[in-house]
Order: C-alpha cells, then sequence, then structure tokens
C-alpha cells in the first residue's frame, strides 16, 4: 500500500490512477480548508489542483535533470506573477504541493495521508487559542487625507489624545496627482463605540475629504 505504484516505465493505467487519487484528494483537502480560511472560489478551485498539477510534472520531468530546471524556472515566474496572499493562503498552497510530490513519484497512500493529516492539524491548531495576542485585534489602520496645504504634523494629536489608547505614524504619501496627501497611522481605540465622533472630529480638521478605519493587516498593501 506504502510502496510506489510506479514501475521502471509508467504506464497509462498508472499514471490515471495516480491523477485520480490526486484530484480527489486534493479537492477533498481544498473543501476543509476553506471551513478556516476565507477567500474566494477561484483560490480553493486552485489549492484543489495543485496537487494533481505538481504530481504530473514529477512524473513527466522523473529522471531528467534538464527538464527538472526549467519547470523550475517555469515555477518560479508564477510567483513574481502572482499577488501576494495570506499566512493561510500560502500555507494551503506549501501543503498541497508537498503533497503532489510523493504523487508525482507514485507513492499514492503518502499523498494522501500528507493532505488529510496537514488539513486536519491546521483545522485543529487554528481553533486553540495559541499564538494570538488580543492586542494585535485591536489594532486599527487610519488613513487621513489631507490638502496640500494643511501642516499636519501635530493638528491632529488633541483628537487622537482624546479618543485613541495609542497611535503610530506608518506612512505618508501624495495623492491626487500630489495636491493631497494620505497619512496612515496604526491606531487603537479607547472605546470602539465612540468611532463615528472619532471620524466626525477628524473630518472637520481635513477639510471632509476621505477618511477610512480598516483592520491592520499589512500596512504595505494597504497604504
Amino acid at each position: 500500500m506504502f510502496d510506489s505504484i510506479y514501475t521502471s516505465a509508467v504506464t497509462v493505467s498508472q499514471f490515471f490512477i495516480m491523477a485520480g487519487v490526486a484530484l480527489v484528494s486534493g479537492l477533498l483537502y481544498s473543501w476543509l480548508m476553506s471551513f478556516r480560511i476565507r477567500s474566494t472560489k477561484r483560490f480553493f478551485i486552485v489549492v484543489g489542483l495543485i496537487p494533481f498539477i505538481v504530481s504530473a510534472v514529477i512524473t513527466f520531468v522523473n529522471g531528467n535533470i534538464g527538464a527538472g530546471v526549467a519547470i523550475g524556472g517555469a515555477f518560479s515566474l508564477i510567483r513574481f506573477r502572482s499577488a501576494q496572499g495570506t499566512a493561510d493562503e500560502i500555507a494551503a498552497i506549501l501543503i498541497a504541493m508537498g503533497a503532489g510530490i510523493p504523487f508525482g513519484m507514485g507513492y499514492i497512500a503518502y499523498g494522501v495521508i500528507i493532505l488529510a493529516a496537514l488539513a486536519v492539524i491546521y483545522f485543529l491548531v487554528s481553533m486553540l487559542p495559541v499564538f494570538e495576542h488580543k492586542s494585535m485585534t485591536a489594532d486599527k489602520l487610519l488613513r487621513i487625507t489631507i490638502p496640500e496645504s494643511l501642516e499636519y504634523h501635530d493638528v491632529f494629536d488633541d483628537t487622537f489624545a482624546h479618543y485613541l489608547r495609542s497611535y503610530e505614524s506608518v506612512g505618508v504619501k501624495t495623492t491626487g496627482m500630489g495636491s493631497m496627501f494620505r497619512l496612515s497611522f496604526k491606531i487603537q481605540m479607547k472605546d470602539s463605540r465612540e468611532e463615528k465622533a472619532f471620524i466626525d472630529e477628524l473630518r472637520t480638521k481635513n477639510g471632509n475629504l476621505e477618511i477610512a478605519i480598516t483592520p491592520y493587516v499589512d500596512v504595505q498593501n494597504q497604504l
């Protein structure tokens, strides 16, 4: 059961057995992960297909060093053509790719075990109250658009002191063809129920331009 189904030369029946198991296992794994990861339908379809894609590549590249190097270069291009994902999405992709390797070498049972075990482990660990920092869940990203003429260094300090437990400037950029600035702050509200009053007071100081408060996840992607 745990021996490779492949002989010295891969037969058609062996390949289709591997393909069927990889596809079914990959789609079941993707379905299980969908209970813990919030993403798009297309993401889960891709994750479900990755074990078969990787296993097919391993099957046909097996023993051919030149083809292996070429395929490795092709896979590396995908990383630079793709948007950065969350930690959950990256983990799901890595698990799927890792399972595709034993599938591609003919070790079907190991591929199924890797997908099933890691999906269950990931599901259980994500439910446990470990590695959680409650202070991080309170962090918000505040973005304030101001006119170019407004001196912004301390104009909001009194408002921040009244409504915020803590705040930290994390970036400044120009917008509107250079006619406005967008200020970004990492903040923690003293009372989340005062968020509207906080925004209303900021609006009186920034000329009623755009203000946004969003979860503080990845500043580089939100500035």
